[in-house]
């Protein structure tokens, strides 16, 4: 098998098996798909502008509640800590931890910075998330050079003009790339050759094929299957009974094959934020103070962003998990934090008695334009004017000096009283 991983640069941290490619590696012409992951974003992020966190067990995350893990720095992952995990857990596992409450509107700035790298690369950029993207680098190539020699422009460039690594997996098809990426993780490159896909895709486990989750590899297991290479030799109508529809998707990615082109995306769907309760709550006063803050992250991602929304969703899941969403379009797009407060308070007036407990609350932002492309319709209403101009002074004040120093007097936490 042929799989091309040089080494990272000097004092750079290196992923995981890496054989050096020779000084006349080949062109891999037919690898033009790439997949950027960056390592742990939000606690890169956090490094780079405070570096006494480098080389430290941090979580990025709030300590309270049901609140889950958005990022672990590496030295956190050394002690079983995991991105989606709950915090709770992931502070038993690691009590030294360094928990940094997350700043979504620096991350967002700098996944912005992150994408325009990107399209100076190809224009075939298809943004994943925040913090990762597909490129299809086949119109490069004669301007840059091949595949190899691309990645290693990107991860150079990445690591020089914004402070932070990546980790590039490149391949045939989007699947195999993707698989790349996480197999060099931290900080790494994996080239697959399309003539060697089926070989190393058949030295992996079965759960790291797209679409096998913790379920469907229970039901492979039940099967006697553990590998991709038995996923592979297991015929096709034996896996559709097994796992549905599904089954033919994961026999046919055990084969490595995967149609699917780049498709760029050039705007968010959607932006929003949720949080579940410490407890299931009946009292309208933590609901409403929730969505206030809820509505202030909003709109800090959206002018962050650069856009501005037509609709305001409102998300609730009760005591038994059963979920209802409510939405509304305003009249006017926007992109303030207390105007989006004003419609979600409506959008929960409108709901009437609620038959049980509120365990989760979620506001969104939708039907998303971009704010320099939109019309604003100037207001009469002085208050609206003033609520802008406010909110881009929290803006700044937590650009500058961190989030959370300013904010509205009804979100800053009540102390208990001291007793004697």
């Amino acid at each position: 098998m042929n799989i091309q991983q040089p080494q990272p640069e000097s004092g750079q941290q290196p992923g995981v098996g890496r054989p050096t490619p020779s000084a006349s590696q080949q062109d891999y012409r037919d690898c033009t798909i790439m997949h950027v992951d960056m390592d742990a974003f939000f606690v890169a992020v956090e490094q780079l502008e405070n570096p006494g966190l480098l080389a430290k067990p941090v979580i990025v995350g709030f300590p309270q509640g049901r609140s889950v893990v958005l990022s672990a720095s590496y030295e956190a992952r050394a002690f079983g800590v995991r991105s989606a995990m709950p915090m709770a857990t992931a502070m038993k596992l690691c009590p030294q931890a360094i928990i940094v409450q997350p700043r979504h509107q620096r991350y967002y700035q700098v996944s912005a910075q992150l994408m325009e790298l990107f399209a100076s690369i190809t224009d075939t950029v298809e943004p994943l998330s925040v913090d990762e993207a597909f490129l299809d680098i086949s119109g490069a190539m004669r301007r840059l050079g091949p595949p190899l020699q691309i990645a290693q422009l990107i991860r150079r460039r990445v690591s020089e003009e914004m402070g932070v690594t990546a980790s590039v997996g490149v391949a045939a098809n989007k699947f195999v790339a993707k698989i790349a990426s996480a197999r060099c993780k931290p900080n790494g490159l994996l080239l697959i050759p399309k003539t060697d896909t089926v070989a190393y895709l058949h030295t992996l486990p079965a759960r790291a094929l797209w679409g096998v989750g913790a379920k469907t590899m229970a039901v492979l297991e039940g099967l006697g299957i553990h590998t991709v290479e038995q996923i592979a030799n297991t015929p096709v109508a034996v896996l559709r009974r097994a796992l549905g529809a599904s089954g033919e998707h994961v026999h046919r990615l055990s084969w490595g094959i995967d149609p699917r082109p780049v498709t760029p995306v050039r705007a968010e769907k959607s932006i929003g934020a949720e949080e579940t309760f410490e407890f299931d709550t009946t009292d309208d006063v933590p609901l409403r103070r929730e969505l206030l803050r809820l509505a202030h992250r909003t709109g800090s991602r959206l002018r962050a962003s650069g856009y501005v929304a037509r609709t305001v969703a409102l998300k609730l899941r009760y005591a038994d998990f059963s979920t209802i969403t409510r939405s509304r379009t305003v009249p006017v797009p926007v992109d303030s934090a207390q105007l989006i407060y004003q419609e979600a308070i409506q959008l929960l007036e409108a709901l009437g008695e609620r038959p049980m407990a509120v365990r989760l609350i979620g506001l969104r932002a939708e039907n998303l334009e971009l704010a320099q492309r939109t019309a604003v319709q100037l207001s009469l209403e002085r208050r609206d004017d003033n609520w802008r101009s406010a909110e881009a002074v929290i803006d700044e004040v937590g650009e500058k000096f961190g989030k959370y120093q300013l904010m509205p007097a009804r979100l800053i936490e009540k102390k208990p009283p001291e007793t004697e």
